[in-house]
This record gives C-alpha cells, sequence and structure tokens, in this order.
C-alpha cells in the first residue's frame, strides 16, 4: 500500500503547519481515524483547497477506502503531523 499521499501531506503541514491548506489537510486526516462515527467531514471544506490540495484529500480518502488509515505508516506520519500543527 502507497503512503505517499501521507509523505506529499507531511511536506505540505511541514512547509506550512498554519495554512489553511495545511489544516483542511490535517482534519480530514484526523477524521478518517474514526471510522466507527463515520469519519465525519465537512465537504464543503474542500472548496478551501486549491486542486492540488484536493487531489491530496481525494488520495487520502483513497487510501482511508483501501484500508491504509491505520498501521505503522499511518501512525507515524499522524503523529508527525501533531507534532507539526501543535508545535509549528
Amino acid at each position: 500500500m502507497s503512503t505517499s499521499v501521507l509523505d506529499e501531506i507531511l511536506t505540505q503541514i511541514e512547509s506550512s503547519p498554519g495554512s489553511a491548506k495545511s489544516l483542511v489537510l490535517y482534519a480530514l486526516v484526523n477524521t478518517l481515524e474514526y471510522e466507527a462515527a463515520g469519519c465525519l467531514f465537512k465537504l464543503t471544506k474542500l472548496r478551501d483547497l486549491d486542486p492540488e490540495g484536493r487531489r491530496l484529500a481525494y488520495a487520502l480518502m483513497e487510501l482511508m477506502a483501501q484500508g491504509g488509515n491505520s498501521g505503522k505508516d499511518w501512525e507515524q506520519a499522524k503523529q508527525r503531523m501533531d507534532d507539526l500543527v501543535r508545535n509549528g
């Protein structure tokens, strides 16, 4: 399973942790961890993304559909994203 979308999102967040694009992608990552709650994400937030950001969001949703929203790679990427967003 490819984790390149996680790497791309990490690169985005690393370059600009407080930007709208980074925060929307980060919010999507967070919601995809809660399958029991239906992975609730306000789809209108996709409007806040440029075409590249939407491509990443759609790739992230595909990763979730393939079961990639858990496991070591996901957890490591998520932890790094948490650190970047919380600590800038």
